[in-house]
């Protein structure tokens, strides 16, 4: 396969690959300029980017949008060239102020999922950072296209789509879990291929369909651009090398996880996610309710009163290598990786192995 570029809008990336967003802390601006510095799409997570800054815990609000433009001008420095996008969940509490950051520091590109980012068009308004939001079916596609279309005459310069073997909290049901076969990611890029259709048309303008979730090697990019992908989404992949911003604990996590270690957990804002199983989400299920645990105060379905537990404070022991204290998130075939690799190593081993397909 010859190998295609990915363009959306006035962006262009010779390599068809964008690193997904991973929070907190895995992927910043060390990981997302290494990625753009390599010719695809380096993305820092906007979940709590200030977990490590000094006054996170005085003022996390004003920490956070700081610790936001830091990254996003390190990455730019540190990738003058490349392409450097920004993770933005629709579910967390300063929402806005997260994306208004982001577009004055000039990030390239916003994602958003974890709900519907129905204001994000009159966020970036008179800007020339993209936007791009996260779905899981072509339904959602298309009520997003719909009420961008009504409300500000306005259509995604991309789309992320998302399948059931993805990492980290997903869009899907438990129901559907059980039956992923039903759920494979070239169906739902056809399917969202299909719903956006009219809307190409409409504005006589193609939207880039992206897709994620159990991308492992270069044949699972081939079967999703064949498909009609313009690009792909990973993420899993990117915790195992070098220039991963996570600690060597965490990538350790990842290297020694086997097939029977990923587990489907049911995160305290109410939504199912993929983890790698350890004593800490052991004693979770057992009820043992961890002690020593702060509320962040991150997302707006979370009930701290109700919660086992705080899924930011687990996830930033988790990136600081404190396990006892915390779980990593993880793709469905994060048991194939056995080796760290660079960035760089890694990329080239993905575009050899997609010319051979």
């Amino acid at each position: 396969m010859i190998i295609p570029q990915l363009k959306i809008g006035n962006l262009t990336t010779p390599i068809p690959i964008v690193q997904g967003g991973m929070g907190i802390g895995i992927s910043l601006s060390g990981l997302a300029a290494a990625v753009a510095n390599c010719g695809a799409i380096g993305v820092i997570s906007g979940v709590e980017p200030g977990f490590n800054f000094e006054d996170y815990y005085k003022n996390k609000y004003e920490t956070n949008v700081k610790a936001l433009a830091y990254h996003i001008r390190r990455a730019k420095e540190l990738a003058p060239k490349g392409i450097i996008g920004v993770n933005i969940m629709t579910a967390i509490n300063n929402f806005e102020d997260m994306v208004r950051t982001a577009v004055k520091e000039k990030v390239d590109i916003i994602f958003s999922g974890a709900g519907l980012p129905m204001k994000l068009p009159e966020l970036v308004k008179d800007s020339m950072t993209k936007i791009a939001p996260i779905v899981s079916s072509g339904k959602v596609a298309q009520l997003i296209c719909r009420q961008w279309d009504k409300k500000h005459h306005y259509l995604p310069d991309a789309i992320v789509v998302e399948g059931p073997e993805a990492g980290g909290h997903l869009g899907f049901s438990l129901d559907q879990l059980d039956e992923m076969e039903n759920f494979s990611l070239v169906k739902l890029v056809r399917e969202v291929l299909e719903a956006i259709r009219p809307f190409e048309e409409k504005y006589d303008r193609k939207i880039p369909v992206i897709a994620g979730g159990g991308i492992h090697n270069g044949k699972d990019i081939g079967d999703v651009l064949s498909a009609g992908a313009s690009a792909v989404q990973m993420s899993t992949r990117f915790v195992a090398t070098y220039e991963c911003d996570a600690s060597d604990a965490f990538k350790q996590t990842y290297l020694n996880a086997r097939e029977e270690d990923v587990m489907i957990i049911k995160s305290p804002v109410g939504m199912p996610g993929r983890a790698i199983k350890n004593e800490f989400l052991d004693k979770v299920y057992k009820n043992e309710k961890p002690g020593d645990i702060k509320c962040i105060n991150c997302l707006k379905p979370c009930n701290p009163k109700e919660t086992p537990y705080c899924i930011a404070d687990a996830l930033i022991n988790a990136q600081k290598g404190n396990l006892d204290k915390g779980f990593a998130f993880a793709g469905a075939k994060v048991h194939k990786i056995d080796k760290m690799m660079s960035v760089r190593d890694l990329i080239q081993e993905l575009m050899e192995d997609l010319k051979k397909y």
